[in-house]
This record gives C-alpha cells, sequence and structure tokens, in this order.
C-alpha cells in the first residue's frame, strides 16, 4: 500500500515508517521541518514539508501523495513535563488532535479513502471507577475541572471523528523505549517525581516497538474502531515507579502525602497516582492477532534502561 504518515518524525514515527517501508510498502512522511527530511530519505521514505494545523497544508500534501491509508501521529508537546498545567503542556497536540484531525479526515473524503488509523491514549485515563484495567467499551476519563480536561476532550474528539469515519483508533498506553521514556528518567534524578499518598493508581504500557507493530497491523488488516494498544501487566505507581527507578539506577523515589502533592502538582497528578485506571488489551490481541515483544514493563524498563 501506499501509506501516508502524518508525524513521520515523532518518538513514535521514527519507529513505525522504516518498519513500513521495510514490509514493502510504499511511504510518504510529514514533517513540520526541512531539515528533518533527510532522516525520512533515509530510511526509505519520502518526506513532505506539511503545517497540521493549516487545512490548505494538508490537503496539498495529501492530495500530491494520493496514498491508499492516512495514519495520524502528529503530536507536539510543548517543553518539559507539566502535570500541573497539562493545558498548556498538550495545548498544540491537543489542537493536532482536533482541527488536525478533522484536516486530514477532510483530506482522506476528498480522495475517497475509506482507511484512516489514528493516535489514541490508554494509560491511566480510565474512569475512576469500578473495576482497576478497562477495555474499550468503558469509558475514558473526562477529568473535568483539570487542566487535563482539554486534552481529554480533545482525544475523545479524535475517537469520535475517526470512529464515525470508519477508520481505526489505537489507545496506547505510556510509551516506553529509546528517547521515551527520557523525560521521567531526568524527573526521578532530580527527585521531582514521588509516589503520591499509596501510589495504587493503575497505568498501562506499550515499548515503542511493540505500538509500532500494532499500527503496521491495523494498516495492513484495514481494522476499524477503537483497540487498546497496552502491555500484558497493567500495575500501579507503587510498582511501577520505583522499578523504573531501580533500573535507571536512581534512588527509590521519595513518597509525599496526597495533599502536599495537590498542593504542587496539582489535583491531576494525585488522581493518576491514586485512581488511574488501566487498560485490557485483550480485543488488540484477538482481532489483531497482535503479539507483544515486551509483555510486561517489568522486562521492558530493565531491558530499555
Amino acid at each position: 500500500m501506499h501509506v501516508f504518515v502524518a508525524g513521520g518524525t515523532g518518538v513514535l514515527g521514527r519507529r513505525l515508517v522504516p518498519r513500513l517501508v521495510g514490509r514493502g510498502h510504499k511511504v510518504t512522511a510529514t514533517t513540520t521541518s526541512a531539515a528533518k527530511l533527510g532522516l525520512l530519505s533515509s530510511v526509505g521514505a519520502h518526506g513532505v514539508v506539511m503545517d497540521g494545523l493549516d487545512g490548505t497544508s494538508v490537503g496539498e500534501a495529501v492530495g500530491r501523495a494520493q496514498p491508499d491509508v492516512i495514519v495520524h501521529q502528529m503530536t507536539a508537546m510543548a517543553g518539559k513535563p507539566d502535570i500541573k498545567h497539562m493545558d498548556r503542556w498538550f495545548a498544540v497536540t491537543n489542537r493536532l488532535r482536533t482541527e488536525g484531525t478533522d484536516h486530514l479526515l477532510a483530506a482522506a473524503e476528498a480522495l475517497g479513502l475509506e482507511h484512516f488509523v489514528a493516535q489514541g491514549y490508554a494509560n491511566w485515563n480510565g474512569i475512576r471507577e469500578g473495576s482497576w484495567v478497562k477495555t474499550e467499551e468503558d469509558p475514558t476519563d473526562p477529568m473535568l475541572g483539570t487542566s487535563a480536561a482539554s486534552g481529554m476532550a480533545a482525544i475523545r474528539h479524535a475517537e469520535d471523528a475517526v470512529v464515525a469515519a470508519g477508520g481505526a483508533v489505537l489507545r496506547y498506553g505510556g510509551l516506553y523505549g529509546p528517547g521515551a521514556t527520557d523525560d521521567h528518567v531526568e524527573l526521578i534524578r532530580k527527585r521531582l517525581f514521588p509516589l503520591v499518598g499509596s501510589g495504587g493508581g493503575y497505568s498501562s504500557w506499550v515499548h515503542l516497538d511493540d505500538a509500532v507493530s500494532a499500527t503496521v497491523l491495523a494498516v495492513e488488516l484495514r481494522v476499524r474502531g477503537v483497540f487498546n494498544i497496552v502491555d500484558d501487566d497493567p500495575a500501579p505507581a507503587s510498582d511501577w515507579l520505583p522499578y523504573l527507578a531501580q533500573c535507571a539506577g536512581m534512588k527509590r523515589p521519595m513518597r509525599v502525602p496526597v495533599w502536599l502533592a495537590r498542593l504542587l502538582a496539582g489535583p491531576v497528578a494525585v488522581a493518576m497516582m491514586t485512581e488511574g485506571r488501566g487498560f485490557s488489551n485483550r480485543k488488540a490481541k484477538r482481532d489483531l492477532g497482535w503479539e507483544l515483544r515486551y509483555p510486561s514493563w517489568r522486562q521492558g524498563f530493565q531491558e530499555d534502561l
């Protein structure tokens, strides 16, 4: 197939593009910087500069490429991690998940494309009630009244729009692997990533290579609907955070009370660490035939770090 990857030089795109090329697909991949075009050509893709927030730019890039499928991997986190002000940290990404998604879907409709794959999110954001592990049938948490609300609304917009258009949304867990966990490790090194309260909130993780393999399957099988792309081992922060620190050769994270964390890091950090819900990958394994190289973050963190 001819695959159009929007966001071909991001953390996931950099690994997805060569995998698609290696499987015999023709790939057109976008970047926002002309300086990165060489990176794309070096792995066998045709690179184009595109502004995902400009409908004309998107329409022209897709129209020239004439692809068989569009894969939406555009993100743009601004600066260092800032959970207390997630609305600022994810401001551009939120626009790419709303305006950018709409531009890509309009371009796909103009060409009559029936196959579209987009990035979603399934880390700690399952609805905070009932079981600790959620399926695709469970709603995600809107986080109303917090700095994460705009981001969760943007994720919901992308899911609804893509599914309504007959496409597939891959809800990736917390991505880790080369270049994806640097911020976490740096915060742990600076003693700025403590456990909050009991640390009983669950998260789901997925290695970049496993996320890529699931994405390739979604492209090749032309699937539709929502899929949780997470490993087999959803776990509370009290398990994964100290282990991540250990694998990185750092001191065990200190523990802070909920009231202090709420004051210093905000309610989103508290919810994530104490009430977060992980996700099940049963549907993805069943419908995609997806096999994980890293079934657990325990193995993946150790090998990565």
